[in-house]
C-alpha cells in the first residue's frame, strides 16, 4: 500500500473559509450587488431579492444564495473533436490551456509587442495541440486583421478548424453569443452545443460587486444553452477591491457567489466554474501585477473557498509582467504555475503570456509547458514503486555498487523522472559550447519551428469545415470584409 502523501498548498484555515464565505453572502445584502440585465434583475427579484437602487444594485438574501450553490454540478468534463471527456472539472483535477485574449505578439527577432493577426493565432493553436501539458486550446489573441464585430467568433472559428482539443473562449458583446453556439453545434457531433460541450465561456464580473448588462446577461445566455460558463472574478488589491489579500478574497467570492445565483436562476444545474484573474495593484507603477505572490496567494485562498463548497476551479496563473522571456519571466511563471498545481486548481489559464496578460508568445508557450510539466511531477510527489521503499534496489547488491545496470533502473527511469525537450539545457558545459553557447530562447525559438513543422492538423468532417467557413464569411462580409484571411493548415 502506498502511504506517501501527495503535496499540496493551503493557505486559509478552515474556520477562516467559513468567515470569508460569511462576510461575503453579507456584502451580497448590504451594500449589495450592481446588476446590469433587466432579466437577471427581474430574475433575482421574484426569486426573493430586493433591487435597492435605481441603477440596478440588487440585495440578494442569504436563503437564495445557498438555494443556488446547492444546484450546481460538482463535476462535468469538456469534449474532444471526436467527443471524449478529456478535461474534468472536479477535485484536485488539473489542466492547463494558454492566456486569452492578450492583444499582442512578442517579435522574438525583434523583441518588440506589435499587435497580434490571425496568423499568430493559429500558430499558438498549433503547438498548443502539439504539446500534450496543454489540455486545452484558448482563443489566446485579439486577432486584429479582422473587423472587431466579428473577432469573437472568428477566432473560435479558428480553433475549431485547427485544433481536436476542447476549448477556453468568451465572448465580449452579447450579439455573438448564439453565432458562437452555432459554431460548436456544426462543429460537434452532439443535438446541441451543450450536449458534450467542447467549451467553456469566461464570463466577468467587473469589479467591484458589479455585473454589467453584458456580463450578467451572458450568465443567463450560457445557462440556458447548458455551455460551462467560467467566472473570472477580477479584484485589483488596492484599488477595485480591499488593499488586503483576505478582503480580495472575500470581494471575489462575494462576485462569483451572485454570479452563480443569476446563472442557477436562469437554468439550475447548468455547470459554472468559480475561477478568477486577481492582481496586484502596483501603486508605484500604477500597473496590475499577475506575477507577484500576492497575487498567487489571492488565488490558493479563492480556490480553497471554492473547494470547501465543492466547486469547480479555474485560476490565471503561469504568467508573468516581464516583457521579454527572461529570468522575471521565469521565475514569477513557474512559481505561480507550482503553487497552482498544489493548490488543486481545475483549470490553469495564462501559460504564454507577458506583459499583464497583454502579449502572448510561442516561445514562452513552449518553455511554460517544460514549467507544467515540472509541475505536474512536483504534484505526483514521491512514489512507492514496490512492496519494499528501496530494499528491492539492493537484490544481489555487491560493493562498490553500481545502479545503472539494475534492472529496476532501467524499468522506472522514464516513470519516476521527467525528461524535458530541448528547451532545457542538462547538457555538459563542453555541450553547450559545442552547440553555439545558446541561451533559453534560442532554444525555444527551435522547439517552435520543429512544433510548426511537425503539427498535424486533426480530422474534420470537409462538410462541417465548409459549414464553418460560409457562417463565419457570411458575418464577415456583412462586417466589409470581402474574403477572410488566408489560413495555413500545414
Amino acid at each position: 500500500m502506498n502511504t506517501i502523501m501527495q503535496p499540496n498548498f493551503r493557505v486559509l484555515a478552515p474556520e477562516t473559509i467559513s468567515r470569508v464565505i460569511g462576510e461575503a453572502i453579507e456584502l451580497l445584502e448590504s451594500p449589495g450587488v450592481k446588476v446590469g440585465s433587466p432579466q437577471a434583475q427581474d430574475l433575482l427579484q421574484s426569486s426573493g431579492a430586493t433591487i435597492t437602487s435605481q441603477d440596478g444594485v440588487v440585495s440578494i438574501p442569504e436563503k437564495l444564495i445557498l438555494q443556488s450553490l446547492e444546484a450546481v454540478p460538482r463535476d462535468f468534463s469538456l469534449y474532444s473533436m471526436d467527443g471524449e471527456p478529456v478535461v474534468n472539472y472536479s477535485g484536485d483535477n488539473v489542466h492547463f490551456n494558454p492566456g486569452s485574449s492578450g492583444v499582442a505578439m512578442l517579435d522574438s527577432d525583434s523583441l518588440e509587442h506589435r499587435p497580434s493577426q490571425s496568423d499568430d493565432l493559429v500558430n499558438i493553436i498549433k503547438i498548443a495541440e502539439m504539446l500534450p501539458v496543454y489540455d486545452a486550446q484558448s482563443t489566446a489573441v485579439i486577432c486584429h486583421d479582422v473587423p472587431e464585430e466579428i473577432g469573437d467568433f472568428y477566432r473560435l472559428y479558428l480553433v475549431l478548424l485547427l485544433s481536436g482539443k476542447p476549448i477556453v473562449t468568451g465572448a465580449f458583446s452579447n450579439q455573438t453569443n448564439e453565432v458562437m453556439f452555432e459554431l460548436l453545434r456544426i462543429g460537434s457531433d452532439a443535438a446541441s452545443p451543450g450536449e458534450k460541450p467542447r467549451a467553456i465561456f469566461d464570463v466577468c464580473p467587473s469589479p467591484p460587486l458589479n455585473w454589467t448588462n453584458f456580463g450578467s446577461q451572458n450568465l443567463i445566455d450560457l445557462a440556458r444553452a447548458n455551455i460551462p460558463a467560467q467566472i473570472v472574478s477580477m479584484p485589483l488589491s488596492g484599488a477595485a477591491s480591499p488593499i488586503t489579500l483576505i478582503g480580495s478574497i472575500i470581494q471575489h467570492a462575494a462576485e462569483c457567489l451572485s454570479g452563480i445565483t443569476i446563472h442557477q436562476l436562469a437554468n439550475p444545474g447548468a455547470p459554472i466554474v468559480w475561477g478568477g484573474a486577481p492582481a496586484q495593484f502596483d501603486m508605484r507603477a500604477g500597473t496590475t501585477s499577475v506575477g507577484s505572490v500576492e497575487t498567487t496567494l489571492i488565488i490558493s485562498g479563492y480556490a480553497q473557498v471554492a473547494k470547501s463548497l465543492d466547486l469547480p476551479t479555474h485560476a490565471y496563473l503561469g504568467a508573468t509582467d516581464a516583457k521579454l522571456i527572461d529570468a522575471q519571466a521565469g521565475m514569477e511563471s513557474a512559481t505561480s504555475a507550482v503553487f497552482g498545481v498544489l493548490s488543486g486548481i481545475n483549470m490553469i489559464s495564462g501559460p504564454g503570456m507577458l506583459n499583464f496578460l497583454a502579449c502572448q508568445s510561442l516561445e514562452k508557450l513552449v518553455l511554460d509547458a517544460e514549467i507544467i510539466a515540472n509541475a505536474k511531477r512536483f504534484l505526483k510527489g514521491i512514489d512507492q514503486t514496490s512492496e519494499t521503499l528501496t530494499l528491492d534496489h539492493y537484490d544481489n547488491f555487491k560493493f562498490p555498487g553500481n545502479f545503472l545496470k539494475h534492472k529496476l533502473t532501467r524499468q522506472l527511469y522514464r516513470e519516476e523522472f521527467y525528461l524535458p525537450s530541448q528547451v532545457i539545457d542538462r547538457g555538459s558545459l563542453r555541450d553547450w559550447r559545442d552547440k553555439g553557447k545558446h541561451g533559453t530562447l534560442l532554444r525555444a525559438k527551435s522547439q517552435v519551428e520543429d512544433l510548426l513543422a511537425s503539427y498535424q492538423r486533426p480530422e474534420m468532417e470537409v462538410r462541417k469545415s465548409q459549414e464553418l467557413t460560409r457562417l463565419v464569411s457570411a458575418y464577415a462580409s456583412q462586417a466589409g470584409m470581402e474574403y477572410l484571411p488566408e489560413i495555413k493548415f500545414d
